[in-house]
């Protein structure tokens, strides 16, 4: 396994990591949960992503009754959350949401005590908060650091913009800015990695914990011939994710990149997962999986990546064409 440094930090993170977005309480169990988080740590995944919105908290719980009982070094894995929309659903009342610093402080405590952890490695601003000064988040933020409730904060999807914003409001008032951001990246979905936080990478150098490296899946090829039971787009309440992928112009290009990986000799998952974290501005890939075979084919994207010659990587842009324009200076 790789490491990279996340952004300007002094922090490690492993090129792949482990997520529990869709899958845990969802799809898996703990028992479940506990066989693959322990595969990811033993082929050397030492991040591992959450959210207070996933499954409601319930997959924060679950992350932690793992955690408790694999009784790992603390010091050697790293752990996030990520505060936004809160936990209780269409049942939220004001405050339970957003950014605000009532909501960051009680999200961040709820999360450490569902996680049972002492601290978070990354604590995320899931989405912006149009309605809570900037001021307001950056203090907070940097606060929890000073109470050694999280170690590093970060933001996940927010625009370039938002970001820099951030950065110059702690420049202002001598606070700890945002290390890392949370953007999904994929071969369909390419443009604030490689266009609009070009120059934040080059300035503040921002660290990546990148999502949906498959694209939900799509890249893996497993849609190509429908939607199998029990996979995520057929989840009741994702339809929303089956609309945004499953259709023909994409599926078409897939199944084009199927027939350039099987020439490869490798995976259609490993081929894709592989693009991404070829990427040098990308700390950490995290995957998503249900299942041991699963997991541990995605694991072999690290070796994958030796395959990705430029003569390959023309032939994955002849047939994506995805690649953002760029703007001339």
């Amino acid at each position: 396994m790789e490491y990279r440094r996340m952004g300007k930090t002094g922090l490690q993170l492993s090129i792949l990591s482990f997520g529990s977005w869709v899958s845990f309480h969802k799809q898996i169990d703990d028992s479940k949960a506990d066989e693959l988080m322990g595969i990811a740590y033993d082929h050397g995944v030492n991040f591992f992503d959450n959210a207070e919105a996933y499954a409601l908290s319930e997959s924060e719980k679950m992350m932690g009754r793992v955690l408790k009982r694999k009784n790992w070094d603390r010091t050697s894995y790293t752990i996030s959350s990520k505060a936004f929309w809160g936990w209780r659903g269409k049942q939220n009342k004001p405050n339970q949401t957003g950014l605000s610093r009532k909501h960051l402080v009680e999200a961040c405590n709820e999360a450490l005590q569902r996680l049972q952890l002492d601290y978070l490695d990354l604590y995320f601003c899931h989405r912006p908060d149009k309605g809570t000064p900037i001021e307001e988040t950056v203090w907070t933020m940097h606060n929890l650091i000073q109470q050694g409730k999280t170690l590093y904060w970060g933001t996940s999807e927010w625009s370039g913009v938002e970001i820099m914003e951030a950065h110059r409001v702690a420049l202002q008032y001598g606070l700890i800015g945002p290390a890392v951001e949370q953007p999904q990246y994929n071969l369909f979905e390419r443009n604030k990695m490689e266009n609009e936080y070009l120059m934040i990478f080059r300035t503040v150098g921002m660290g990546t914990t990148i999502w949906s490296p498959l694209a939900s899946g799509l890249l893996s090829g497993k849609y190509n011939d429908g939607i199998p039971e029990g996979s995520r787009f057929g989840l009741s309440g994702f339809d929303w994710l089956k609309d945004r992928w499953m259709k023909e112009e994409m599926l078409g290009k897939v199944k084009k990149l199927a027939a350039l990986a099987k020439e490869l000799g490798i995976s259609l998952a490993e081929l894709s997962i592989a693009w991404c974290i070829k990427n040098p501005d990308v700390t950490t890939a995290i995957l998503g999986a249900t299942q041991k075979e699963q997991l541990l084919q995605n694991l072999k994207a690290t070796e994958a990546v030796l395959k990705l010659s430029d003569e390959v990587a023309g032939r994955i842009e002849s047939i994506m064409q995805t690649k953002p324009v760029l703007p001339e200076y």
